[in-house]
């Protein structure tokens, strides 16, 4: 049931109307009940993917306050008679034990979540090892990846890690824990919710707010016109180029990751607009997703506006535990002793984005062109960590104005540049061939390819063009006006009621008319 059929919107209409007329202290289960009659829909046998996940994390936060429980009573019962070293090293022990649980819940979870994923793509691997010394190669498992499985997986390792740190008490009731995990809005493409913002909406039930389902019903037709009208008839021309690349040339090859920019972009961030707007029908506010990430001036800044909450998850748990571990540390100092203050203080940063940009690459998909993908983006990072005072005196040298307009504008063109090299990976089927067409980008452009005939010999018509190009430009306004701090949707939900429906009935026109209604593509990172 995808989020642009009509069959999620009766679903989801059937779903608010029941919630609001519950009472509120049981709305919790209602939505349990719809978010797992949502993942039925897809696969009830995929669906114990999500209860194992569930049942793990919540045995887990069992246990480790317990641990901690016994400990406070042990250090309470003998307070008066235990030394300081025993009470030191008793709680030593206690955080050891604690440890060994996290770790083995993880293990659990990103075990089963590797299972699934990545074992095809190591015996992949594999038989190409074993096929050079002429052996018999094993046969691939087809496990069959589960709906949105890398987004829930990595929700409830953050729980856990959250409660081993004592960000917050473990949650007692095991279906609302199952909530948490499964709230159906996300559960397909995030955002990649935390506990301590996500539970408690969850459970504390609300009142029935017009002004909230109206500014959900925006975000949804937002959404929707980002996805049907642009998204969908952009991807039938990269589609049409990167699975018959060898009919097509570097021209052809630069339009399509050009048009693979605006389908992803329109794509994703057209999903969490649904998904956002429709957990605000139901009174939840979600974490933000993108932040206008094309007008970023550095790869390090599109990071931070492409995907916020993987990126959030990826500094909060992996990027700073690394980067101020005590072996971190020392590499620090021995980079700082061998190669100065300036590298050796950022070096350890660099490397750490390294890794992490390598665990992305690899959560984007079990392939080798993804963890290529995210080793560019960290590299490029890593780099430009490194050169930034190399940078700073160039512009001082050149009497460059960093904060000028032009300089802006050029940072923000170049990045998208990179960006858009980076989609090679993304979009292509291999590596191999994201290499090659990038290859051809460059040596096989030439004037004369730059021709009406071999724009329209791509899959979409001259009109189709021109609704893209209509709905970027649409969206680009929108978006410098969101840069500006404007708030477009409490702005349009305080017109005058002619206005404001006026607006509302045009926007589900465009969608209608414009849309690709008929031959819907699905969401792209679903599949992640």
């Amino acid at each position: 049931m995808s989020f642009s059929s009509v069959g999620f919107f009766a679903f989801l209409l059937v779903g608010i109307i029941v919630y609001y007329v519950l009472p509120k202290n049981i709305q919790w289960v209602w939505l349990l009940i719809l978010s797992y009659l949502y993942y039925f829909t897809f696969s009830v046998k995929a669906s114990l993917f999500m209860v194992f996940a569930t049942v793990t994390i919540y045995a887990g936060g069992i246990w480790l306050e317990s641990i901690q429980k016994k400990a406070d009573a042990y250090l309470a019962v003998n307070k008066a008679v235990i030394t300081k070293d025993e009470k030191k090293a008793y709680k030593e022990k206690i955080k050891k034990n604690k440890r060994w649980v996290l770790l083995l819940i993880i293990l659990l979870d990103f075990g089963m979540l590797a299972i699934v994923k990545y074992t095809d793509f190591a015996i992949e691997n594999i038989n190409i090892l074993l096929g050079k010394f002429g052996a018999e190669p094993l046969s691939l498992m087809n496990l069959g990846l589960p709906l949105g499985i890398s987004f829930f997986t990595f929700q409830s390792v953050s729980y856990i890690i959250d409660v081993y740190q004592g960000k917050y008490e473990c949650e007692k009731n095991i279906f609302k824990m199952g909530l948490f995990v499964s709230f159906f809005p996300q559960l397909l493409q995030g955002p990649i919710g935390r506990y301590d913002r996500l539970g408690k909406q969850l459970y504390e039930g609300h009142s029935f707010n017009l002004k909230q389902v109206e500014l959900g019903l925006q975000r949804i037709g937002w959404g929707l016109f980002k996805k049907l009208v642009i998204a969908d008839r952009a991807a039938v021309l990269v589609l049409n180029v990167f699975t018959n690349y060898e009919m097509y040339n570097g021209f052809h090859y630069i339009l399509a990751v050009l048009m693979y920019s605006v389908d992803l972009y329109m794509d994703f961030s057209g999903g969490i607009d649904i998904v956002i707007g429709a957990a605000q029908m139901f009174g939840i506010t979600m974490d933000e997703n993108f932040r206008q990430p094309y007008f970023s001036k550095s790869i390090g800044e599109f990071w931070r506006r492409w995907h916020i909450t993987l990126g959030t998850w990826m500094k909060d748990y992996i990027f700073y535990p690394m980067s101020l571990s005590k072996k971190m540390n020392k590499f620090g100092k021995w980079a700082k002793k061998h190669m100065g203050n300036t590298i050796g203080r950022t070096l350890p940063i660099c490397f750490a984005n390294i890794v992490i940009f390598f665990i992305v690459g690899i959560w984007h998909g079990a392939a080798w062109k993804f963890i290529a993908y995210g080793l560019y983006n960290g590299f490029i990072i890593a780099i430009s960590n490194l050169l930034e005072p190399v940078y700073k005196k160039l512009l001082n040298k050149f009497h460059i104005n960093a904060a000028s307009k032009g300089w802006t504008v050029w940072q923000i063109i170049r990045t998208f540049i990179l960006v858009n090299i980076g989609w090679y990976f993304d979009m292509a089927e291999s590596m191999r061939q994201a290499l090659q067409m990038m290859k051809w980008s460059v040596v096989g452009i030439c004037a004369s390819q730059f021709k009406l005939e071999a724009i329209l010999s791509l899959g979409i018509e001259a009109r189709d063009y021109v609704i893209i190009i209509a709905g970027c430009i649409i969206v680009f306004i929108v978006s410098v006006l969101k840069e500006k701090g404007i708030a477009i949707r409490e702005s349009i939900a305080s017109k005058p009621l002619v206005i404001r429906w006026a607006f509302y009935y045009a926007l589900v026109a465009v969608i209608l008319i414009f849309g690709y209604i008929g031959a819907t593509q699905g969401f792209i990172y679903a599949n992640f």
